[in-house]
């Protein structure tokens, strides 16, 4: 039963507190900006770039982020100090 809590955080490098937060974080700015985007819909002058910026700093967090975080780790695991000698 365990395994279900663990499994998937760990494989993004964090623990479930960690994803926990993550994933409350990312879920928060989604409503949050759905919420922009329906009433940018009714009412076409207000918040005209919300959806898209929350999109573009969504995307930089869970992938263009991970992504470096995935390569320190990776160099770290190798004992490479990122450098050619």
């Amino acid at each position: 039963m365990r395994k279900l809590f663990t499994e998937h955080p760990a494989s993004v490098g964090e623990n479930y507190l960690q994803h926990l937060g993550m994933a409350f974080s990312f879920g928060g700015t989604l409503v949050i900006s759905g919420l922009a985007c329906l009433l940018h819909g009714l009412f076409p002058f207000l918040f005209q770039a919300t959806g898209r910026t929350a999109v573009a700093k969504l995307h930089d967090r869970m992938i263009v982020n991970r992504s470096r975080l995935d390569l320190q780790r990776d160099v770290r695991a190798s004992g490479d100090q990122g450098f050619e000698t």
